[in-house]
């Protein structure tokens, strides 16, 4: 593994991404715009399911997969450029796991949701089913825990370079 980690950080995407301020900031930014829209559009849909702007109907909340999806994608090309900068510390970190563990779970769950209560617009009328105000609630959690482990990755590494590791 270390080898594959020294070989993946003396590429020169890699090293550019690294030594590049540009890149580096710029995927920066994107990442956490990204997320924004993506944690942003679960969360807002989550509260409407747990009851919150009773008045909305819960089928318009299928307006936002699109830009759910695009952002989606901003998210993972913007951490793939972030993981090849650095990709020891991400790759050796088990927050940068559990982050990616819980992503996968809450896209799961939203995915369920799309599925019943969130497909239908003969579901608004009724009140949201305890499974999906369960799921809903799961998600809020996993998405405060998304962010909250994303942060966590700048100050849990232990490796910011496999290289670092020979010496």
């Amino acid at each position: 593994m270390i080898d594959f980690l020294i070989w993946l950080e003396e590429t020169r995407p890699s090293t550019w991404m690294r030594e590049s301020g540009g890149a580096f900031f710029s995927s920066l930014v994107f990442h956490s715009i990204g997320m924004a829209f993506v944690a942003g559009i679960h969360v807002v849909t989550d509260l409407r399911i747990l009851g919150v702007a009773p008045g909305v109907p819960r089928s318009l909340m299928r307006r936002y997969l699109p830009v759910l999806w695009a952002s989606l994608l901003v998210v993972t090309l913007s951490g793939l450029a972030l993981l090849l900068a650095y990709p020891a510390k991400a790759l050796t970190n088990p927050v940068f796991y559990f982050k990616l563990a819980a992503i996968v779970v809450a896209l799961w769950i939203m995915r369920a949701l799309m599925r019943g209560v969130l497909g239908d617009s003969r579901h608004d009328p009724l009140p949201a089913p305890r499974k999906a105000k369960a799921l809903a609630a799961v998600s809020l959690v996993l998405w405060v825990a998304v962010i909250t482990s994303g942060r966590f990755l700048a100050y849990t590494a232990k490796v910011m370079l496999a290289s670092h590791l020979l010496y």
